[in-house]
Order: structure tokens, then sequence, then C-alpha cells
């Protein structure tokens, strides 16, 4: 087994124990030290670094497995190592922050199921490498998230859709709203700090950057990630809920279009250009500018804004008071929110529905003779398919694809034509979609003029 030593300076901290392969000697070993530095390896007498999986300004964080547990499961080992040209005031402020990190993570984490729950935290004293001398680290122990960041989706898989961020912000804004309540500001929100579960659920990771809101000043600390913070957290001002917002709202830009936060940021004229690179709803694009406007007071006050202003004609997420008993909280903080379609979207389908369910009417009467079943059955999967696109099961290019499979059918197999030539079908089918876009252009017109009046 590889043992990870975690002294921020060992020079070789990969240690090699072929004995703890085996599961007795790996519970019942007394210690193991740093065959480099001599540094105590098991922690707390129970948690084995095996990897290390970041390291940060404040700290490293590393992969372990705790011995202790009857599977020997994973874990997050998190250890304290400020800067070396810290003062000393800045130090212990730093100190307090991981130590402050600790308690919000047990009381965050055991109230809310998208926040890794905190299993430890502990110091441990050491021998310094320097006679007569000894060192003191901290160290805190987290809930392992078996996933991928959004920061490695993206690597892997290219930007997102418009519909993935939507499902994205439906997560986390009311988890946000969740922290914002307990007056915490999280204050380091981008893609490596959101993880996807397998299971597909996100989490929000990283809690060092923590902050209750009352504490006005942070820069002697100065944590945050550079591009994804506003100017009020990059000055040590006081921090916001609209901090963090601002955060979310870069982190959405650049999942949308793929490019780094600086890349999108104009210097000269100090605005966000993005627009250009990506085309979405309007609407989600006019959220994200008042999110990223540069004056915490012009953004919205609260996630819970965030998500009304996304979805004004349905019941947004809510979220409970921080005063709420944990066990009246209901287990999922998410409703069930109507996928946000495009002009172009809805006008797409309109046309796809008219030409697909001309073709399946004449082949079914290719097929029945009757008109009455071979329009009941059309009906049918006609329902299915404009389903299928509320619901976005089918993507845009999946119905060009469809419409052309139906067709080529038609073409191939005469008795289908219901006597009809394929000129006489292509024109039946182009009418049609046209009557279909017709049609929902005029209600999305009444719907609008009708929302206006009411």
């Amino acid at each position: 087994m590889e043992v990870y030593c975690t002294r921020p300076y060992c020079q070789r901290p990969k240690n090699f124990f072929p004995d703890l392969d085996d599961i007795t000697t790996l519970k019942t070993v007394s210690q193991k030290f740093c065959t480099d530095c001599g540094m105590p390896l098991i922690l707390r007498d129970r948690y084995l670094p095996i990897k290390l999986l970041a390291i940060g300004g404040f700290g490293n964080a590393f992969l372990a497995i705790d011995r202790d547990s009857p599977k020997i499961k994973k874990c997050v080992v998190k250890q304290f190592q400020p800067s070396h040209n810290l003062t000393a005031e800045a130090l212990e402020k730093a100190k307090i922050l991981f130590t402050q990190e600790a308690g919000v993570l047990e009381e965050i984490g055991n109230e809310h199921p998208q926040i890794p729950n905190l299993f430890a935290f502990f110091p441990v004293t050491v021998p310094s490498l320097q006679i007569n001398q000894s060192e003191q680290f901290f160290y805190l122990v987290q809930e392992y998230i078996e996933g991928q960041t959004l920061e490695e989706e993206l690597n892997a898989q290219g930007k997102f859709s418009e519909q993935k961020i939507i499902e994205i912000l439906q997560e986390i804004l009311p988890l946000l709203q969740f922290i914002h309540n307990k007056d915490i500001i999280h204050r380091d929100i981008k893609p490596a700090n959101i993880m996807r579960r397998d299971d597909g659920r996100l989490f929000l990771l990283d809690f060092g950057a923590v902050k209750l809101i009352t504490n006005a000043s942070s820069s002697s600390t100065g944590i945050y990630s550079l591009g994804f913070a506003p100017l009020e957290q990059m000055k040590g001002s006081q921090v916001f809920p609209s901090t963090d917002l601002y955060a979310l709202a870069v982190t959405v830009i650049t999942l949308l279009t793929g490019q780094e936060a600086n890349q999108l940021f104009d210097t000269y004229t100090n605005q966000w250009q993005w627009r250009s690179q990506i085309t979405v709803n309007p609407q989600l694009a006019d959220v994200l500018d008042k999110m990223l406007l540069p004056a915490a007071s012009q953004r919205f006050r609260s996630a819970q804004e965030v998500l009304e202003a996304l979805f004004p004609a349905s019941v947004a997420p809510t979220v409970l008071p921080s005063t709420q008993p944990p066990h009246l909280q209901p287990p999922q903080l998410i409703t069930s929110i109507q996928p946000v379609f495009t002009t172009w979207e809805v006008l797409t389908g309109a046309a796809f529905s008219g030409f697909e369910g001309a073709l399946i009417a004449i082949a079914f009467l290719g097929i029945f003779k009757n008109p009455i079943i071979a329009i009941a059955i059309s009906m049918v999967i006609l329902s299915w398919l404009i389903f299928a696109q509320t619901q976005r099961r089918l993507k845009q290019s999946h119905l060009l694809i469809i419409a052309s499979v139906s067709l080529a059918i038609i073409f191939f197999v005469p008795y289908l034509r219901n006597s009809y030539a394929i000129q006489q079908i292509i024109i039946l089918s182009l009418a049609a979609a046209l009557i279909s876009i017709a049609v929902t252009t005029l209600f999305r017109l009444i719907y609008k003029l009708l929302s206006a009046i009411l």
C-alpha cells in the first residue's frame, strides 16, 4: 500500500508498505512513519492518506482511508498549511478561519444532503526537523464524494448545453440559499468546487473559504479564485450573498462557452463579453448579466430571487429558513420546473410535429385504409413525440433524423404512400409544417398578450 506523507516540505512523500495490503495488519499496526522525514503517517491512529488531491494556499487535500470503518471507506483529509510569508496576525486569523470551517462543516454537512459531512477535526503535534522544536498541524476529515467536478466534466465532454446549465442552477441555487440563510458565504464557487457524484447529484465542495456575513474584512487572508471573485471580494471588503451569485454566474458562462473566465472579461470596457460566444434563452442571459454586475447592490440579493427570475411561471424551488428544525426539512429541496425553450426551439419543434404528423397519417392511411383508425393512431404517436420534446428527451438533431427516416421509409415502401406520389407527400408534409408553425406562433402571441393584460 502507498501512504502519503502530509508534511508540507517532505521531499519524498510517497511511502510503500507491502504489509498494509493485508487487512489484518492494516487494522492493527500501531503506527507508520515517513521514510524520508519521520512524519507519523496514520493520523489520529485512524486515517491513512493515500493520494494528494489538491494543493491550496491554505491547505492541502488528501484522499485517505479510514481503517476503523468496517469497509475501509474513503474520506478526504484536509491539512491546514498557511503560506510562510504571513504575518503573525494573519497566521492567527488563518487558524481561526480553518477552525471556523470545521464548525461550519459540522453544522451544515449534517443538515444538507449536498454538502459533504465532517467526520473529524484535530491537531497533530510532531517533532520538527529542526532540533528541539515542534510543529503543529491541523486536520479535518470529510466525506469523500465519488464523481467528477464540473471542471473535469467540462474538460472531458466539452461545453455544457443550456438545459444542463438550467439543471445545475436548479440544484445549486437552493443550496446557496440554504447556506446564506445561515449567514454563511462560500466565497470560492467555481467549476472545480462543484462535484457531480456518480448518481448525478451535485455537491458543493471546499468550504475552506466560508465566512460569516458579519465578518467585514478578509484582506489578511485573501481567499478567492481569480476571475470568479467580484471587486468587493478582491478588495478585501465585506462580502454578501450576491458575491457568491457573481461567482456562480462566472461558473455558468465558463461552462456554457468552454472558455476561461479571463478570456470572457474585457478589461478595456470592464465588462463581461460572453453573449457573442453562444446563443441562449434571452431570459437566462439577462439573469446571468444581472448576477455579473460590478456593484454588489446591483445584483440579485438572494439565490431565491434568481430562481424566481429564471422561472417566473413556475413554482421556484424554495429553501426553509435556517431556524427550521432539520427533521422537518424535506428530503428534496428542488421542485419540478419545466425546461426553458427558446423561440427557435419552439418553432423548430412545431415544424417537426406538423411534418412528421403528416407523414405518419399518410403511412397509416396506406396500412388501414380507414381514416378514423389511421388518424387515431397517428395522434397517439404524435402526442408522444410532442411530449418527448417538452421533456427534452428528443434533441434538435434527433428531429431531423426522425423526419428523414420517416420520409425514406415511405419512399421505399410503396404501399405506405396511400396512392400519393412522393412529390405530393413532400408538399403535404411541408404544408403541414408551415401550418403548425403559424398556429404555434399565433398561440404564443395570444399567450403573451393575455399575460401582459392579466
